[in-house]
């Protein structure tokens, strides 16, 4: 079970957006991560949500899409996210985060795909817009964005051949290569 959610866990870029997430499937997903591990056990991570459809419109344009995807500018109009949540470090409780970010992001995607819905972790943010349209105070410091939504486009997994550029073919079908499992166990004894 486990082994599908993973595979079913891609960074959906396109979405049904006539497919609404209420509020309480998304904290839902964050009490997932409330109950992921967590560094010293610090829990420094807080999260804003965005379900509003102006306040999701209004974010939109703060956020890069796919590196790799030089001529795609993000998901067009009906595709996009219906949903975001911002994952805060908040430094009234510490300024280090070790690696609870990893940890909560997966835990809020698996939560996600386990109910029938996707999403893509986005780093390339307008922090500083989102902060203004979040009116977020100031202690509190963006990390991410989860962008979700119900996915709307087909990913495969395939064996690295070269390059690990994720690519599109010409059906829109997302091709995301992966390194051999022996290519990545680097000791065995």
């Amino acid at each position: 079970m486990i082994r599908n959610l993973i595979r079913k866990n891609r960074s959906y870029r396109r979405f049904d957006e006539s497919v609404k997430i209420q509020k309480e499937q998304i904290l839902s997903w964050i009490d997932l991560a409330r109950m992921s591990a967590s560094g010293r056990n610090n829990q420094p991570l807080k999260y804003a949500i965005a379900t509003d459809a102006e306040k999701c419109a209004e974010i939109f344009p703060c956020l890069g899409w796919a590196g790799y995807l030089k001529d795609w500018t993000g998901p067009g109009e009906k595709e996009r996210p219906v949903a975001y949540i911002v994952v805060l470090k908040d430094h009234q409780v510490s300024d280090k985060h070790y690696c609870d970010d990893g940890i909560v992001m997966q835990s809020i995607l698996l939560g996600a795909v386990n109910d029938g819905f996707g999403g893509c972790i986005i780093g390339t943010v307008n922090r500083k817009k989102i902060a203004r349209i979040l009116n977020l105070p100031e202690h509190l410091e963006i990390l991410w964005i989860v962008a979700l939504g119900k996915p709307a486009e087909q990913i495969v997994l395939e064996e690295v051949a070269g390059d690990v550029k994720y690519w599109r073919d010409d059906s829109e079908v997302h091709h995301v290569p992966k390194r051999r499992l022996e290519d990545v166990v680097v000791v065995q004894n």
